[in-house]
């Protein structure tokens, strides 16, 4: 695991911008004059097989994804079964006490070596012919090789998967070519360390399907424009969404940080719980929100953070996953179990206003009247995403569905703004 020092520096430097972005934001009566008019998203992009089977194949199977923490990998042999990406992967922890990923297929003739979604194992042995391999994915033995010519252990080892740590979070990729994990992330793991990603415990994991495009729910969770219709009596009580400043950052990443309606308000669902005191002040009296491209969306507290990770399983269905990771209480129990449960009892309650009405969405987005998607100012941090899409098409796609891909209006702005020394 790469080591990132705490750069205080940086992450002071981007505070100083957000709190001159949500000034800004708030005293605006119109887009900036330099802003520039965003062309519509076509419709295509959410209903068009075409551009799904591209999107899948440049995205879901080319990018790195948050897959688990290393407490749910608790001692050697300890493994989870992972296949959000559509490939069976296993991670698993060796005797060496590393993390590896592979895929879950016998090198013989394809039959999976683990059944069970986690466990423990000594060795992983083939039910169904019985070759044996260690926990390194070595070749280990196969039963009568004597009646294989020419064979070589050596080459028949599981076929790995990247697999590399941020913290005490794994994260894992499909793409044998993707960049170092640390490259991928930038300036969003400096941003990240005063959360103390290294540190963090485990505390919950649960999902639930929902039957609609991905990007229906990815596009709510980049933006705060749905706040005073969806969340009336939750999150809009608390903040301001018209103050919400957007960084936006290569690779697909951005963040958004929202102030809060009323000086010093502090989330009551925190009190009594410990809290992580590298954490500046920015996140710890804003609201802060995090998206690593294309499916990592986190509004991390110092008293603890809730990661959401949205997955495609075909074109008109989706998993959400919800994951919560406590600072590092010491030995034992983990102390408040009470208060984490109402804090995230109260978490999906708001996660239940924001996907409530998705099912319906997507039948409105399948039918003749939704003619494509148009965008405001306050909006933009969905164009910037789907514009990464559309690079990663082109990178990946042999044939891209050109028809359907954006004019990279939002690189243009962001390359102005950068020669104008603005971010």
């Amino acid at each position: 695991m790469a080591k990132i020092d705490l750069d205080l520096d940086a992450i002071e430097a981007l505070n100083r911008e957000i709190l001159r972005a949500m000034s800004y934001e708030k005293s605006r009566s119109g887009p900036p004059e330099d802003f520039l008019e965003l062309p519509d998203i076509p419709s295509g992009r959410y209903v068009d097989e075409d551009f799904w089977a591209a999107e899948w194949q440049a995205v879901w199977k080319k990018s790195w994804f948050y897959a688990c923490h290393s407490d749910q990998l608790p001692e050697a042999g300890s493994y989870l079964l992972w296949q959000n990406t559509g490939s069976p992967i296993l991670i698993l922890r060796g005797e060496d006490l590393q993390i590896r990923a592979f895929y879950n297929t016998c090198r013989h003739r394809g039959a999976p070596l683990v059944m069970d979604d986690a466990g423990n194992t000594r060795g992983l042995v083939c039910s169904y012919h019985g070759w044996t391999y260690n926990l390194e994915g070595e070749l280990l033995n196969m039963r009568d090789k004597r009646d294989f010519v020419n064979v070589d252990m050596s080459c028949k080892s599981l076929v790995p998967v990247r697999c590399e740590m941020f913290g005490n979070w794994v994260f894992v990729s499909e793409d044998p070519e993707a960049e170092p994990l640390m490259d991928y992330l930038g300036p969003m793991a400096t941003q990240l360390m005063q959360f103390q990603p290294d540190r963090l415990r485990y505390v919950d994991h649960h999902g639930f399907d929902v039957k609609c495009n991905i990007k229906v729910l990815m596009d709510a969770f980049l933006e705060t424009y749905h706040v005073k219709s969806i969340h009336q009596h939750t999150v809009d009580r608390f903040i301001d969404s018209r103050g919400t400043a957007i960084q936006l950052w290569d690779q697909g990443h951005s963040i958004m940080c929202t102030p809060n309606r009323r000086e010093g308000w502090r989330d009551p669902g925190t009190i009594g719980l410990q809290h992580m005191d590298t954490v500046t002040d920015v996140p710890r009296v804003h609201n802060l929100s995090f998206n690593i491209f294309p499916n990592f969306v986190s509004p991390p507290h110092a008293a603890g953070i809730p990661v959401l990770t949205f997955w495609p399983k075909g074109m008109n269905e989706m998993r959400v996953e919800s994951h919560w990771f406590a600072p590092d209480w010491g030995d034992g129990e983990m102390p408040n179990q009470d208060v984490w449960n109402t804090r995230i009892a109260n978490w999906d309650r708001i996660l239940f206003e924001d996907t409530q009405f998705a099912e319906h969405i997507q039948k409105s987005v399948q039918s003749p009247g939704f003619k494509g998607i148009s965008l405001s100012y306050q909006e933009r941090r969905l164009y910037h995403w789907h514009e990464e899409v559309d690079r990663r098409i082109r990178k990946h796609v042999a044939n891209p569905p050109e028809h359907l891909m954006l004019d990279p209006a939002m690189e243009r702005w962001r390359s102005a703004q950068k020669r104008e020394g603005m971010t």
